[in-house]
């Protein structure tokens, strides 16, 4: 089974998840929100180690801590390295209390019937059996759901579950996270097809086991209500879909018992310019403010 002490700091801790898993399509722009641009690196190996610097700077700040940060999903390339020389989801979870997660998807296939769904994932079961060794919690992978159509919305839903259960069979707690696209005209509908179907999907999930669940902001300020309720889910958590965090963090607070789990909201407004107390206070006015928007509902 799932850690008991970790598993009580998700289901119980007063905080959000912290999103650090830009991969491979995203880092480049993670880096130029960060004041780093292009041409500082000639290689992805120099490339990601610019990101896990910035990674590293962050979750060794004093204002990361799990007084506030409940969990944090990392990329596998950061799993496999250490910070402050610990391995790293070691370091989130001895040194500064927070649950370590692992992204798991290798990105989205081609559209087909109003959705993206995740692309295959080579070596799946191998390397549950690392992360669990490792010290990982649970893993997050995501989809995209681009229009209300039911059967697209239907298997797009069924592959997070199938794969779902693979890793509740490694004892790890997955992240299911069929994202809704924040620009679609019809995003109403499509949430209310995607509830239907993530409660059809609960069902089979054995007795005694749980997932959690990685949301677009619903239109209707408590759609999920449902989802959060149910004996089946840990947690339900909110993206910020693109939205700046000011209004991220507005529409989170309108949903009840719905915490954060942000990306680039989070790390909004930091810079490899800043020194050390400037970076620090910058993240720290983050960290606070994403955490009051995920404790009001």
């Amino acid at each position: 089974m799932p850690n008991a002490d970790m598993r009580a700091k998700i289901a119980e801790g007063d905080g959000f998840i912290a999103a650090l898993d830009q991969s491979g399509g995203s880092t480049p722009k993670a880096l130029r929100l960060y004041g780093i641009d292009e041409g500082s690196w000639t290689s992805d190996g120099e490339m990601f180690d610019l990101i896990h610097g910035m990674r590293a700077r962050i979750v060794k700040s004093p204002a990361f801590t799990g007084d506030r940060i409940v969990g944090a999903i990392l990329f596998e390339m950061t799993m496999d390295r250490e910070f402050d020389g610990r391995p790293s989801a070691d370091y989130l979870w001895d040194r500064k209390r927070v649950v370590p997660f692992l992204k798991i998807d290798k990105g989205l296939g081609d559209a087909a019937d109003g959705t993206r769904k995740m692309k295959d994932i080579p070596n799946l079961d191998r390397t549950l059996e690392r992360a669990a060794k490792l010290g990982i919690f649970g893993t997050k992978m995501r989809s995209v759901i681009d229009a209300a159509n039911a059967p697209g919305i239907a298997a797009n839903v069924a592959q997070q579950f199938e794969i779902g259960r693979r890793i509740l069979s490694h004892d790890l707690v997955p992240i299911l996270e069929p994202e809704v696209t924040i620009t679609i005209a019809d995003k109403s509908e499509a949430e209310d097809l995607l509830k239907a179907e993530i409660l059809k999907g609960l069902d089979a999930v054995p007795e005694g086991r749980e997932i959690m669940l990685k949301l677009s902001p619903p239109s209707t300020p408590n759609h999920y209500a449902e989802l959060v309720d149910h004996p089946k889910v840990l947690r339900v958590v909110a993206l910020s879909g693109g939205h700046r965090r000011d209004e991220a963090n507005a529409l989170l607070s309108l949903n009840r018992g719905v915490i954060a789990s942000f990306s680039r909201a989070l790390t909004e407004g930091l810079s490899v310019n800043q020194s050390d107390e400037e970076f620090d206070a910058a993240l720290d006015a983050s960290v606070r403010s994403i955490h009051t928007a995920s404790i009001a509902g």
